[in-house]
Formats: structure tokens, sequence, C-alpha cells
């Protein structure tokens, strides 16, 4: 657990194939991968998406889709997307991504065409380290309980169910929450409610060693702004709002806990600069990422690689 990012310097800038030179070295990173979490290959020759994806599989050829986004992204091409498209002016809290699902992505690429002129950085922060800082009271109840979230589809709030499972019949979406696993309800005609229990801690398959792995700190609504929480809450209801995390057996996280857990993650926290075409490749069950306010033009595409399925038991937390 060393710099976090390793940084990969092209000794020939923009005359060395991305591609061909992760033909001949990808393999020699792994190691550092696992030391370090996140690699930036900078300087290296990438002209397109086509060489972005080209360059990926590579190393990693199982390649996977974002399939029901917790926000809103744009496909440039089959399986590779833009960062999410949150407006300028707003910060991405640390999360693992789609940690709040029970299939995952091990690996996280992405490509920086054009870095943004002020800020923009895709903040990075260890949650091996930021597990070593929570108390144990706070790791075991994570531990064992797992994190449930919850889903309210259609409030007038955040996405709607049509936009995260790509159709408008309710049978395919009932159909793919059952094949999932996923607990839902209609509360209506129109709005859906679902809820998975899944991990909030991990070991890593490869290393060993445990992480904080979950987005508890983003999925509940100490996480939004209070004017616009208590603004939800007026119109929803506090227990109707669009978005939250529990317990795993349904009780609530304590705010307290939540500001202990955000306290660990501001410790571990790094802001790496991007330059234009750089590439990363961050190692998702090890480290969070996230993104700054930035001012100018941005513009980040990203790919998942390796499919993980969480072991997480339910019966862990009943």
């Amino acid at each position: 657990m060393e710099k976090l990012p390793y940084e990969v310097i092209c000794s020939k800038s923009g005359r060395t194939s991305l591609k061909d030179y992760l033909e001949k070295h990808g393999n020699e990173y792994t190691a550092l991968l696992d030391l370090h979490g996140a690699i930036i290959f900078r300087g290296f020759q990438l002209d397109s998406v086509d060489d972005f994806r080209h360059s990926v599989q590579a190393v990693t050829p199982d390649i996977i889709d974002y399939t029901e986004p917790s926000t809103p992204r744009t496909q440039v091409a089959s399986k590779i997307f833009t960062s999410t498209e949150y407006p300028a002016d707003q910060r991405i809290p640390l999360h693992n991504e789609m940690s709040y699902r029970r299939t995952w992505p091990q690996y996280l690429w992405f490509w920086v065409q054009t870095a943004a002129k002020t800020g923009g950085q895709t903040t990075l922060a260890d949650y091996r380290k930021v597990l070593n800082r929570l108390p144990a009271e706070i790791i075991n109840k994570f531990e064992n309980k797992g994190v449930a979230y919850e889903r309210r589809y259609n409030t007038g709030f955040d996405l709607t169910w049509q936009h995260v499972f790509q159709t408008d019949d309710r049978d395919i979406v009932e159909n793919r929450l059952l094949e999932e696993g996923i607990e839902f309800d209609w509360i209506d005609e129109n709005i859906l409610y679902t809820k998975q229990v899944v991990q909030g801690v991990l070991t890593h398959p490869r290393t060993r060693v445990k992480s904080w792995f979950n987005q508890a700190n983003l999925f509940h609504p100490s996480s939004l702004k209070a004017e616009i929480r208590a603004a939800l809450e007026a119109a929803l209801g506090k227990e109707n709002i669009p978005r939250m995390a529990k317990y795993g057996d349904g009780s609530p996280i304590e705010e307290q806990t939540l500001k202990e857990i955000r306290v660990a993650l501001d410790e571990e926290t790094v802001y790496p600069n991007w330059q234009s075409g750089d590439v990363a490749i961050v190692d998702n069950l090890a480290i969070a990422h996230g993104r700054e306010p930035f001012i100018g033009y941005r513009k980040v595409y990203v790919m998942m690689a390796n499919p993980m399925h969480s072991t997480f038991n339910k019966l862990n937390q009943e």
C-alpha cells in the first residue's frame, strides 16, 4: 500500500502505442497494481475510442456493461461510457463502482481525452487504509450486517426505472429483478421500490487483504446538501426519498457513524491531476474514486472489466 497512483511515463512520448506497450508489459503490472491500487499510463499514443478499447482488452479482455446505473452517463460505443455527467460545479463523493449491486467490475479504466482547465481530478482513496482507520465496532457492523440499498424510481427526482432498466415493460423489469434476487414492490403504477443487501467489507481474491467496499456514504441522505435533503424529505417524506442506505438488517446507519466514515475517507483522499491523454487502471476492490468540480471542457471515457460477484450471504444479517 504505497504511492497512489503509481505512474508509468512513456520514454518516447506520443510515439509508443499504449496497446502495443500493454501487450508486451501488461502482466508485469499485476504486482504493482496489487500494491498501489491504481496506475496511470502517461505519454502513450492513443487517438480514438477504438484505440482505448483495444488497449484495455490487451490485458483485461472481459469487458462488462454499465447496467442498472445510479448516475447518468452516455454510451459512446459498445461498453464504453462517458464518466458520470453531473454538472461541473458538483463534487462526486468517493465510491466503489457498482458496489450497491451483487455484480461489479474488478477493474476500471479511464481515458482522459481532454483534461479540465482547472480542477476535475478523479479523486482516489485506498479503501484498505480507510478500513484500518475505522473503529472495530463500525467495521464489524458493516462486515456482518452488510448494507441495504433502497431505491425509489419515478418520484419526480433522480433516474427513472425506464432509464435504469432500458425498457418500458414492467414484466421485463420484474423478471430481471427476480433473477438478480432484488426485492421490489410497485408503490403505484409507475413508482418502483427496490432493495438489495450486499457486502460492506470484502476480501480481495488475489491479495487476501480486506477493504472497505460500499456506497453507504453516497446513498445515505446525509451526503446531500442540507437544503436539498430538507426539500426531498418535505416533498416525499423521510422514508420515501429516492435513495437510502441502511444496515443489511434494515436498521438505520447512525449519522455519527457516517461522519466518522467520511473523516476516514477525507484523510485517505488523493487528488492526482489529469493530463490530456492519460489512461488509468483502478482496482475497484481496493480503491474508491470520485470527482472534483471543474472549470472548462472535460471529457473522460470509462471501461469496466473483469466482472466479480458478491458472495455476501443475506443470512449473515438475519
